[in-house]
């Protein structure tokens, strides 16, 4: 028989149910009659107001060609929980959706829309440990549900959970950009803080340190996806944060943040100067961060046309990532982790190219993108379209092939909604009109940036 009560987890099973027969293009009149199954209740079960039992769940789950996904669902919804629902964080706002990808037992995916509230609710009961990373056992996401009730039980395994999600957060960046990982991320740092507001004071600090990670992440988001204002806000708040939890490191990570916005707005003086301030910071810095700092001042120098200085910057940054190939701090801010000689190779293809060494670039940006992989979606298409500028300023410029690596980008940045992509392809644009105006394809690149 049904279960009864409405629960989170119900929610979670209703809404993938009602998006896979949405994709299957099914009423539920025509899904009932296949699966044999009274319609009204599949709308109940949509709805989360029941759970259908395992073995007509099988059947849908083959109907819908769903491929193990529902069963999965029903499967992880225990006795216990089906019968209770927990109230939302009072912090969490229902103004927006959030989009989560479900991973189907073969590999494939789901994605389904939930409000804010709604996810803050499968959250706290552990309903999405099949579906997001980081929860594994029961043990803990009973921890987690017990700490968004009563925030004065959050200890260091909540914490380290947020942690460790936010590590999956960074690596799924890299693939899908800031499109589908925005709203979860915003999600969860209302929980964090709602957290933080009610916790004992030997925790706060600690929920300080991760919201700072997490608000970090918030403002690279927004500005991966074109809002410098928002990236601003994120990146300020995020180190007024780091203030409070007395974290150094990641106090001086969001100086080179702002100065990392600052190049997006054509204010080199101000690239240099919070780069600079990163460096200077009091205490003692994690070399990795210390060379980040340089490579991020080297840029400012390079838009300056301070070349020597330049390169001088990135010579020292080469050299501390060589003595210092792992962070001294295992709670360093997530992208120092995967800091390396191979990143800030790739990083001063820019400076040679404004030093008029775009050959340099060329080779720099062709080696980086052999050792990225295919997976890494957003990552490859934002090197592509550097490597497309590089290749239209190179000794021997081949605006066809410019062109060909441009709308490989294109495609990539209209999946992700990566304003960097796209920032790159207007720059390849206008070097393209300007020098090759009657160039067929590349007028195929310029009237496809204009229909986007």
């Amino acid at each position: 028989m049904e279960s009864g009560p409405i629960s989170a987890a119900a929610n979670m099973f209703g809404m993938v149910l009602r998006h896979l027969r949405g994709q299957a293009k099914m009423s539920l009149r025509e899904l009932g009659k296949l699966a044999l199954y009274d319609y009204t209740r599949l709308s109940r079960a949509e709805n989360g107001e029941i759970l259908i039992p395992l073995e007509q769940v099988r059947q849908l789950d083959r109907l819908l060609n769903a491929q193990g996904m529902l069963i999965s669902l029903r499967e992880a919804i225990s006795c216990d929980t089906t019968t209770r629902s927990i109230a939302p964080p009072g912090g969490a706002s229902d103004d927006g959706p959030v989009m989560l990808e479900l991973r189907t037992p073969d590999g494939g995916s789901v994605h389904v829309t939930m409000s804010r509230r709604e996810f803050a609710q499968l959250l706290a009961t552990g309903a999405l440990s099949s579906v997001l990373p980081g929860t594994v056992d029961i043990a803990q996401t009973e921890r987690i549900a017990r700490a968004i009730e009563q925030p004065t039980r959050v200890d260091a395994d909540v914490i380290d959970y947020f942690r460790r999600l936010l590590a999956e957060h960074y690596t799924a960046d890299k693939m899908l950009g800031p499109r589908l990982l925005l709203r979860p991320l915003m999600a969860h740092i209302e929980v964090l803080n709602e957290l933080r507001r009610g916790a004992r004071s030997a925790n706060v600090e600690p929920l300080f340190q991760v919201l700072a990670q997490y608000g970090e992440m918030a403002g690279w988001l927004h500005q991966d996806i074109g809002n410098l204002d928002a990236a601003r806000h994120w990146s300020r708040l995020a180190a007024e944060w780091a203030q409070c939890a007395g974290d150094v490191q990641m106090a001086a990570y969001l100086l080179v943040r702002e100065s990392n916005i600052a190049c997006l707005t054509d204010d080199p003086a101000a690239v240099v100067q919070l780069a600079t301030a990163a460096r200077r910071s009091p205490g003692p810095l994690d070399p990795k961060l210390r060379a980040l700092a340089g490579q991020q001042q080297a840029r400012g120098h390079a838009m300056l046309g301070e070349y020597d200085r330049c390169f001088a910057l990135l010579d020292e940054a080469a050299d501390l990532l060589n003595d210092h190939p792992h962070v001294s701090d295992p709670n360093a801010p997530v992208y120092l982790h995967h800091y390396d000689l191979d990143t800030l190779c790739e990083q001063s293809a820019v400076c040679h190219r404004a030093a008029g060494r775009a050959d340099t670039a060329v080779t720099l940006l062709e080696n980086r993108i052999a050792s990225t992989g295919e997976h890494l979606t957003r990552d490859r298409g934002h090197l592509t379209a550097k490597l497309a500028l590089a290749v239209s300023q190179a000794s021997q410029p081949d605006p066809s092939r410019a062109t060909h690596l441009g709308l490989t980008a294109l495609t990539i940045a209209r999946q992700t909604d990566s304003a960097r992509i796209m920032r790159e392809l207007h720059t390849l644009d206008n070097e393209l009109q300007n020098h090759w105006p009657a160039h067929r394809e590349a007028r195929t690149l310029h009237d496809a940036l204009k229909a986007v």
